[in-house]
């Protein structure tokens, strides 16, 4: 691994880009603190064609954890109480009512 100031890269880039295509990995530095890095390419990926083997793709690199439980149907909603809009100011003209 080399490391390598922007002005010396920018002047010998064709010397830089072969020791990368060879194979090497490069290390770019400013003023003495590594910036950038260049290496070489990874192999072409296959691009998953279905949902399934996305998902199975982003699980084995670790973006995504599998549910550990799994579920057939949905969890059945909380039931919501309503109210009119005359209860709701009623309600709320006593909350407020000690102010």
């Amino acid at each position: 691994m080399r490391k390598v100031g922007i002005k010396a890269l920018k002047n010998e880039l064709s010397a830089y880009i072969r020791a990368v295509a060879a194979g090497e990995t490069v290390l770019v530095t400013d003023r003495g603190e590594v910036v950038a890095e260049l290496v070489p390419p990874r192999p072409a990926l296959k691009v998953p064609a279905t949902p399934e083997e996305q998902w199975a793709e982003l699980i084995r690199l670790g973006h995504v954890t599998p549910a550990k439980t799994s579920f057939k149907e949905p969890p059945p909603r909380a039931e919501k109480g309503t109210m009119t809009l005359e209860e709701l100011m009623r309600e709320l003209d006593e909350d407020r009512s000690d102010r």
